[in-house]
């Protein structure tokens, strides 16, 4: 991916309101409580649900967040911001949605206990999650809009094109 594509990006300036979606009301403050609260949002609830190494990957995770969720916030490498952060919404619903789908364990992971099972619980409890996956694969393929980082930078390298406001 060419640095112009990367940054180039002819959404509207309101992409900036699933910026603030994906990035300030669930990436980053989901990322900090990972690493503020680790019992019970990262390394404990990673080793509950069944991920691997999870005082490894709970803060990491929990960094991957806040980071990409600040430049997703900025407009800041905002294609590349995403890619993480879909990798992390996938591994989300597998681990946990799936397990409530069958109403069973699923491969390594636990399911969690809850009041009912199957296709209406999972949909219930992966509104968030896949909310999140639409607007970080929108992201991706837009990039953050005419009022993003990347815009700005796209238009002092490269003048000609077209991402002014």
């Amino acid at each position: 991916m060419s640095a112009v594509r990367l940054f180039d990006t002819k959404a509207s300036a309101s992409t900036l309101l699933i910026r603030l979606l994906v990035g300030l009301v669930v990436f980053f403050p989901e990322g900090l409580q990972k690493l503020v609260f680790p019992a019970i949002l990262g390394a404990g609830r990673f080793a509950k649900i069944g991920i691997p190494w999870p005082d490894v990957l709970g803060p990491f995770v929990g960094v991957v967040e806040t980071t990409c969720g600040l430049l997703i916030i900025l407009g800041l490498l905002t294609r590349l911001a995403a890619i993480p952060l879909i990798i992390v919404m996938v591994v989300a619903i597998v681990s946990t949605k799936v397990p409530m789908l069958l109403g069973h364990d699923f491969w390594i992971f636990h399911v969690a206990p809850l009041p009912r099972y199957g296709f209406w619980s999972m949909a219930h409890e992966a509104r968030n999650d896949f909310g999140m996956l639409l607007g970080a694969i929108y992201l991706l393929i837009e990039g953050g809009g005419r009022g993003s980082v990347d815009a700005w930078l796209a238009r002092r390298r490269h003048p000609t094109v077209s991402t002014a406001p």
